[in-house]
């Protein structure tokens, strides 16, 4: 009860103190407050960014692996030249791979040509995505419908032209109007419509299947050379649920060695990529963001901080009296060192919580330009721990010297 007590004496002190001496409060408050709100703005920030970024990246799936000719990275000290003369994954890879894995979900053959545009009578759609796979790419990609359907066995094996299409796409080329069962021209030939991929939205790495078409693989051949770098060929493999990401790495790796007679003791010819790596490549990259907010912030705390000391001194020297007289009514030294101690932490919370004030508003205003910024409550608490920590720091001191005066020299000040 003493202390709950000594709490609220010291949150209607430093009340008193804003009240009596309101510029020099307040300016003493505005380093704990920008402080404040630079660190948890940053922060808060860099958290938005980094959760649309990780919700990108799982979209590939925590137990896919993609075999590719270059590994993913691409900055820094990316030692490019280790790569260039690799061979890009095959038909041949895939065919053996499907044989001799064992612990996969699906396995797919995947290419890519961007910048295509799609026509369907005189609407036309520029820009999108031309995808085509082998038939388990539903088994390696989780795919969603608004119309239609996935192709079937005998589409996919016979190479019929048949093609699933974006939201966007859909949109753009019919107006609203159902997409199966039309004809639409793709690279010069026409192509049936089987299917709509559900609405997905834009996403911050451009993962989207809104702008993109699917067509089989076998019917892409009369296309292109689905084996060209200029594709990016990728072979997709979905481990099974239950089994370790990395016993299924392994085993792919094994696999790829042996299909491509690698020797014993050589470097890979070839690069098994996942989720994780990026999500490792995203922690480094916000934790540097994260030191720099944090070191501009802690300068604006810091001045702040003694800011606090400052008021807290000239605190102490107004009621020296009143601190004599209380400890001549029996006030022992802690009672005095808590309730100063209690009124710098007050007053520092009320610097953070108006910084924290700011940030919120703040989250309003990047979010309506088209950002959605979010401040989440594990910025809240460190903002409350931050300046509980710059009120003891910066309080303690006064407090102190004021818990050691002496009641009669108190008293005759």
């Amino acid at each position: 009860m003493v202390i709950f007590r000594l709490i609220g004496e010291s949150f209607r002190f430093a009340l008193d103190a804003l009240r009596q001496n309101k510029m020099r409060t307040i300016l003493s408050l505005l380093g704990i407050t920008i402080g404040i709100f630079t660190i948890i703005f940053v922060f808060s920030a860099v958290d938005s960014l980094r959760a649309k970024l990780q919700a990108s990246v799982d979209k590939l799936g925590s137990s896919t692996v993609f075999v590719q000719k270059w590994p993913w990275g691409g900055f820094g000290d990316y030692p490019w030249w280790k790569y260039v003369n690799r061979p890009e994954p095959s038909l041949r890879d895939y065919e053996l791979l499907k044989g001799r894995l064992e612990y996969v979900e699906g396995i797919s053959f995947e290419i890519s040509a961007n910048s295509r545009t799609v026509k369907y009578r005189s609407n036309s759609v520029e820009g999108a995505g031309v995808r085509s796979a082998s038939q388990d790419f539903d088994k390696t990609w989780n795919l969603d419908f608004q119309e239609g359907r996935y192709f079937t066995e005998n589409e996919g094996k016979s190479g019929a032209p048949v093609v699933i299409i974006g939201a966007d796409i859909s949109e753009g080329l019919f107006n609203g109007e159902t997409a199966i069962g039309k004809s639409i021209t793709v690279m010069g030939r026409r192509m049936n419509v089987i299917g709509v991929f559900k609405k997905e939205g834009e996403d911050m790495m451009g993962m989207s299947q809104d702008k993109n078409i699917l067509m089989p693989l076998n019917f892409a051949k009369g296309l292109m050379d689905v084996e060209s770098e200029r594709y990016d060929p990728t072979i997709t493999v979905r481990g099974k649920s239950y089994i370790p990401l990395e016993e299924v790495e392994s085993e792919i790796r094994g696999a790829m060695r042996s299909i491509r007679r690698t020797k014993p003791g050589a470097e890979d010819d070839f690069a098994l990529n996942k989720s994780t790596i990026a999500s490792n490549q995203l922690d480094q990259m916000f934790h540097m963001l994260n030191i720099g907010g944090a070191v501009i912030g802690i300068f604006s705390i810091l001045v702040g901080g003694f800011g606090i000391a400052n008021i807290m001194f000239v605190s102490v020297k107004e009621r020296t009296n009143i601190i004599g007289i209380q400890k001549s009514l029996g006030a022992k030294n802690y009672f005095i060192l808590l309730q100063f101690l209690f009124e710098a932490i007050a007053l520092c919370l009320m610097g953070g919580g108006i910084g924290l004030i700011l940030v919120y508003f703040s989250t309003f205003a990047i979010s309506a330009t088209g950002f959605e910024m979010i401040l989440f409550w594990d910025n809240v608490v460190l903002g409350i721990g931050i300046s509980v920590a710059i009120g003891t720091i910066s309080g303690f001191w006064p407090a102190f010297s004021a818990s050691r005066l002496d009641p009669v020299e108190a008293i005759r000040s």
